[in-house]
This record gives C-alpha cells, sequence and structure tokens, in this order.
C-alpha cells in the first residue's frame, strides 16, 4: 500500500509499505479521508519527534477487513475512530476504537477524533443555561467547540481570534459578539483584585487556540468563580499564568482532554449522532483538500492559514 512518510522537516515522500496486519480484534479501513490536525504540525516542522514518522489520526473509510474476534463490524461498513497512521491507503484500529458513521454523513464530515475532543470537552466543561460564555481561539476546533456549546443554551457567546473570516465565520455558527485579541473590551476582563464583585468577564473561557497569548487572555476574560476550559493542544514548552489573579478569582480550570477510550468512543458517537441530525456542522469548515500526494501542501495550507482556510483534508480516490 501507499503511505505518506514523514523524512525530514517540512518533507514527506510516498513510500510503499507492507498491509498493515489485522489482529483477532482490529478493523482494517481503506481510508477514503483524513484530517490534518495541528497537534501534528510541530512534528512536521521537526520541533519534535525523529524520522521517519507516519502521521495522519483522523481516518474515516470503509472496512475492508476484520479479526476473528471482530463482532460489531463488518467489510463494506463506512467507519471513523481513533485511527493512527490515517495518511495512507489503509489502517487498522481496534474494534473499541471505532464507530460507524451514519447514514447521511460523508467520510470527510466524519472527522470521528476531533469530534470526540469536542464533545468531551462540551461535557466536561459546566456551562448552564444562559452562561455567557468565549471562545478564544477559532480555527477548526475552536468553530466546532462553539457550535457544541451552542447546544448548552448559553445567553452570550463571545469569539475572539486575530482572523476577520475566522469571527465572520463564528457569527454565523451564532456568536454575539466579535472581537480580535486586542479589541477585547476592558469589560470583558478582570485582571486585578480590587474588581472583585464588580461582574466583570464571563462565565466560562474555552481557550483553543494552544498558545500563551490564548491562555493569558483566557484567564483575564474569566469572572469570579468562573472556568477556563483548555481545548487548544499546548505545544512548544511550558505555560505561564498570572496565579495570584487566578486564586483571587477563585476560578476552576477544566482539562478538556481525554484519555479514557471508552469515554471517547461514547463522545464520538454522540457527536456523529449530533452531524446526523444537522445539529454540528462540520461540511462548511473542510475548505482545502489534498490527494495522498500532497500532505505536505496540506500541512503548509494549516501552518500558513491562506484566505478561506478553516480545515484540510486528505482524500484517497
Amino acid at each position: 500500500m501507499k503511505q505518506s512518510i514523514i523524512v525530514k522537516p517540512q518533507q514527506s515522500v510516498l513510500e510503499e509499505r507492507p498491509m498493515p496486519q489485522v489482529n483477532p480484534d482490529d478493523v482494517l479501513i481503506k481510508v477514503k479521508s483524513c484530517g490534518v490536525c495541528a497537534s501534528e504540525l510541530h512534528g512536521w516542522r521537526g520541533d519534535t519527534n525523529p524520522y521517519p514518522r507516519a502521521y495522519g489520526h483522523e481516518a474515516a473509510g470503509e472496512v475492508v477487513a476484520v479479526g476473528n474476534q471482530v463482532t460489531d463490524f463488518q467489510p463494506g461498513m463506512r467507519v471513523t475512530g481513533l485511527f493512527t497512521q490515517g495518511f495512507a491507503e489503509y489502517a487498522r484500529a481496534r474494534q473499541d476504537w471505532v464507530a460507524a458513521i451514519p447514514e447521511g454523513v460523508s467520510y470527510e464530515e466524519a472527522l470521528g477524533e476531533p469530534i470526540a475532543c469536542v464533545i468531551s470537552g462540551a461535557r466536561r466543561t459546566p456551562v448552564e443555561l444562559g452562561d455567557s460564555v468565549a471562545l478564544v481561539g477559532l480555527g477548526f476546533m475552536g468553530l466546532l467547540m462553539l457550535q457544541a456549546v451552542r447546544l448548552r443554551g448559553p445567553a452570550r457567546i463571545i469569539a475572539i481570534d486575530p482572523r476577520r473570516e475566522a469571527l465572520e465565520t463564528a457569527q454565523k455558527f451564532g456568536a454575539d459578539e466579535l472581537y480580535t485579541p486586542d479589541q477585547v473590551p476592558d469589560t470583558l476582563k478582570m485582571t486585578e483584585w480590587k474588581q472583585l464583585g464588580k461582574k466583570r468577564g464571563v462565565n466560562v473561557v474555552f481557550e483553543n487556540s494552544g498558545t500563551q497569548g490564548g491562555l493569558s487572555l483566557a484567564g483575564q476574560m474569566a469572572r469570579e468563580h468562573g472556568a477556563v476550559a483548555l481545548v487548544g493542544w499546548q505545544q512548544g514548552g511550558p505555560r505561564q499564568v498570572d496565579v495570584e489573579l487566578w486564586n483571587w478569582k477563585a476560578i476552576s480550570v477544566i482539562n478538556a482532554h481525554e484519555r479514557r477510550m471508552d469515554y471517547l468512543m461514547d463522545c464520538m458517537r454522540r457527536g456523529l449522532a449530533l452531524l446526523a441530525a444537522g445539529k454540528l456542522n462540520t461540511a462548511a469548515l473542510i475548505s482545502h483538500r489534498f490527494p495522498l500526494s500532497q500532505v505536505d501542501q496540506a500541512f503548509k495550507a494549516l501552518l500558513e492559514k491562506p484566505a478561506g482556510f478553516h480545515k484540510a483534508v486528505i482524500i484517497n480516490e
């Protein structure tokens, strides 16, 4: 089979590799699509990980073989799941890490892993009816999180990103207020203890950017007894926060990441059901498509974010 292999920073080659071995509890798929994730960007750029390296964990495809202990899947089924090395013609995963794609949902829409992460973050973060909510960072995950959070019934959704087109997309998905990071008004920040009791800030802040600047702004925007949910993948070294201010405000910090695979798969199935019901929309966020031979171009688009960029996917014919 053909597989895209990163051989050195920012350079991938399409190599002929053996087909994955199907273990007794494995599901083997013919990959139809695979999303390109920002968490893999550092490895592609050369910041982390040895080479050669195979990436792609947002795969969806058609089941072509199953192990002799697999009971829930059979050849011909359309599935997504927690696959690895999905930038290839074929990929495998344990049956417990695979979910059926509902009727009416396309392969490229069924971005199982990020959908699961967003639903997990939304379920773990205490947004109540009538709350005020801010989302810092409006990449693919931030815009999908906005959709999920809106289902929780907040009265006010504030969207923050330096890119104007990201803000415009957030408005289409129901954001009430739009700001670039430097335009956030002081009334939405609580930056010193003297402001306690003045009801500044918002109930819940979702930090989706994975950056130091986004984390600092999220901490400033949380009100007394508010919450900061860490959704963005924090890469590139340690972070600094104003712990004294966080103490004064008595804010809760939620790590929105999940490592319980059974829970994550439950979130994936819930998210796929929401897609099928038209309550989540990934199709509107898929802006760039590339063949398997152009994984580097896909990562470059993710890095540079050209006009109109939200999400890149690799499509296998």
